[in-house]
């Protein structure tokens, strides 16, 4: 069985449809020469590797064209795939899997391990009735403007639906971007941040700046700065650099993957006591995704708002950056509210 990718930009007003062969890499770093839809894990492991749908067949489909043979393509290939049931799979957490992972992770941060943990969680919701994948990407095209949608799906991870606000990775071969994009709050034409997610915001920043010194001395930062995706706000900062001639990109995305707006800090630490500690299992959540060196151009986005399509229900992904003054009820709360990115997407009406 082929992957396939079908994706839409954002603001943009056409999809873009890639299918074809599904390579596998151990790391993001094996991605240089590579051409195609990459999907990449929060850790890859054997069993959710990096993946990359080389673009054998390709098209492209304006908004004013979008009629009920529009998806044809999409549907035929959605039909030949045989998805598991949600309910096998027992990755899902309760509220009380969260509590215990909340005062696990902030014992670490109160006594000063961590600058910063990333805490997830995950809700399996089953279907009600027979909504099509392509009907709720396009959904999701309809309801986020501002995001990046795509339904990818290969047999190594699954079929997976995300709308997500973050750039991990833009550019040409020359001029490239990043951001940093942390805090969360219901969006509000004047919001006001608190002193938690001023410094989480801080702290994902600082971050990249030391690590682009490493490859880079030509970048600037521009930020912080509110901005909307879909009913929430985040902090966001931006960052343009060029890349020295011997610098290969793949090596720059294993270093940026997972950023601590993800994960947490010290990263690798942090890294490390996510895998052992936390109830529910990541795997294509808060990796990245995108079309990957396609006609010279690189968009990856970091997978964040993003549900796994099942034969008979869906597994929705949320989670939230921990500090030594957060509150457990507002963390959850956090999650619940990124949560109704994709529980949107599912209303019925």
């Amino acid at each position: 069985m082929k992957g396939f990718a079908l994706y839409r930009m954002p603001y943009a007003r056409d999809y873009t449809f890639v299918s074809g062969p599904v390579h596998e890499y151990a790391s993001p770093a094996l991605l240089n020469g590579s051409e195609g839809f990459v999907l990449a894990p929060f850790v890859a492991t054997p069993q959710a590797p990096v993946v990359l749908v080389e673009p054998e067949v390709t098209g492209h489909l304006l908004s004013s064209e979008r009629d009920s043979q529009s998806l044809d393509p999409v549907r035929a290939l959605l039909a030949a795939v045989q998805l598991p049931a949600v309910m096998s799979q027992k990755a899902s957490s309760s509220r009380a899997d969260y509590h215990i992972d909340f005062l696990n992770f902030h014992a670490q941060l109160r006594e000063g391990v961590f600058q910063k943990l990333v805490l997830s969680r995950t809700q399996e919701i089953p279907a009600s009735s027979a909504i099509g994948a392509d009907v709720l990407f396009e959904r999701a095209c309809l309801l986020y403007p501002r995001m990046f949608i795509a339904l990818v799906y290969t047999p190594q991870s699954g079929l997976w639906l995300t709308a997500t606000p973050e750039t991990l990775l833009s550019g040409d071969g020359s001029r490239w971007q990043t951001m940093a994009l942390a805090g969360t709050m219901a969006w509000s034409e004047q919001a006001a941040w608190s002193d938690k997610n001023l410094q989480e915001q801080r702290y994902v920043a600082t971050y990249i700046t030391r690590l682009l010194e490493q490859f880079t001395s030509d970048f600037s930062e521009e930020g912080p700065y509110t901005t909307r995706a879909g009913h929430l706000a985040h902090l966001r900062s931006d960052f343009r650099f060029t890349l020295l001639n011997n610098v290969r990109v793949g090596e720059l995305i294993q270093a940026l993957h997972p950023t601590p707006a993800v994960c947490g800090l010290p990263k690798t630490e942090a890294l490390r006591f996510i895998l052992a500690n936390e109830h529910s299992q990541r795997s294509y959540y808060s990796g990245f995704m995108g079309p990957f060196a396609v006609d010279a151009q690189t968009h990856l986005f970091v997978t964040l708002r993003c549900m796994q399509v099942f034969q008979d229900g869906y597994r929705l992904y949320a989670g939230g950056g921990l500090l030594k003054d957060s509150v457990e009820e507002q963390e959850w709360q956090e999650t619940e509210t990124k949560m109704d990115t994709m529980r949107r997407v599912l209303e019925t009406e």
